[in-house]
């Protein structure tokens, strides 16, 4: 299956929901602690098992995330270590981009997220301890939601809910809010050590997944959300970020620092299906296609990204 060798760190990788080829990337010079980003629209031969790099765009500041536009299908926006948060459009050259630039966070913007039900706007976290809310066409953020005591380290969508996200943070807590309310509706401790990333459930509206320092994964139903439903542990290092599959409802893809990524049926009492250990590095950006179903994507400090169909050998090349 095809690799793809980047000039810096990765950070983050997303397929295209409009196109099955398409991949975004961001990443980071020095390991994201001093130094340039610069994102990558990559294009995926099937005849040739080959990856192309399509257009890059370099920024000032490394780049922790980024995310398609659930609309447009040249949109695409990332979260910048100097607080800023930068749209992009694919289809112009890099002196036509960013397209627009968003600077209200005071510290390193960490995720992105992108409303897939309304599909208008898109959610921000930093290390600033914040989450904003944004849509394209507004230069300052629609609203501000601060409860976290620290570091925000994700905010994710509801895959059937406009309103509804949730976010992850260095203080130990999920909190599921609704934007149309000024608090969250929910806290949850979900861990003892920081919580690196959260993601929802695609078929069930309820279950949410976090995963922590504390080297585990714990799927929660937020309607009871005293004890979770299950913990997945596994991964030698902290668990950088979850991800559930779009097509299998107990499915789920985790990275972590331990250099691994991992599937996971968090219903089955054996809940390891597999362990790709292709990177040699952190491995900090997972993804899944929304299209093609079994089509994986990871990136790392190693500066690889790899795609690959799961159960094959993601370092096997043509």
């Amino acid at each position: 299956m095809p690799v793809f060798k980047i000039p810096f760190n990765g950070y983050a990788v997303k397929f295209s929901p409009f196109y099955e080829s398409r991949l975004l990337v961001a990443t980071s010079q020095n390991f994201g602690i001093l130094g340039n980003g610069r994102l990558h629209i990559l294009d995926l031969s099937p005849t040739t098992a080959t990856i192309t790099d399509l257009r890059s765009f370099d920024t000032a500041d490394g780049i922790y995330d980024c995310a398609w536009s659930e609309s447009h299908d040249s949109l695409a926006v990332s979260a910048i270590a100097d607080g800023s948060v930068k749209l992009w459009d694919a289809n112009l050259p890099p002196t036509s981009n960013p397209v627009r630039s968003f600077q209200e966070h005071t510290r390193e913007v960490h995720s992105v997220d992108w409303n897939p039900v309304r599909r208008d706007s898109f959610l921000t976290s930093s290390w600033d301890d914040s989450i904003k809310l944004w849509t394209i066409d507004r230069p300052s953020s629609v609203r501000t939601f601060r409860e976290h005591s620290y570091c925000v380290y994700s905010a994710a969508w509801s895959p059937r809910h406009a309103d509804v996200f949730a976010s992850a943070s260095g203080d130990c807590t999920v909190r599921v809010w609704d934007v149309r309310d000024p608090t969250s509706t929910l806290v949850v401790p979900a861990h003892d050590h920081e919580v690196l990333s959260c993601d929802w459930n695609k078929y069930d509206e309820c279950i949410l997944a976090t995963a922590s320092v504390d080297k585990t994964i714990r799927v929660w139903d937020v309607r009871s959300p005293r004890t979770p439903l299950t913990a997945l542990a596994g991964h030698g290092y902290a668990v950088r970020k979850v991800k559930f599959s779009p097509h299998r409802e107990s499915i789920l893809l985790s990275c972590s620092y331990d250099m691994t990524v991992r599937m996971w049926d968090y219903r089955a009492e054996d809940a390891l299906i597999s362990v790709y250990d292709q990177h040699t590095e952190f491995a900090v950006g997972v993804d899944m296609s929304v299209l093609v179903e079994g089509l994986l994507a990871s990136t790392g400090w190693d500066e690889f990204v790899y795609v690959w169909q799961h159960g094959t050998d993601p370092r096997a090349m043509p």
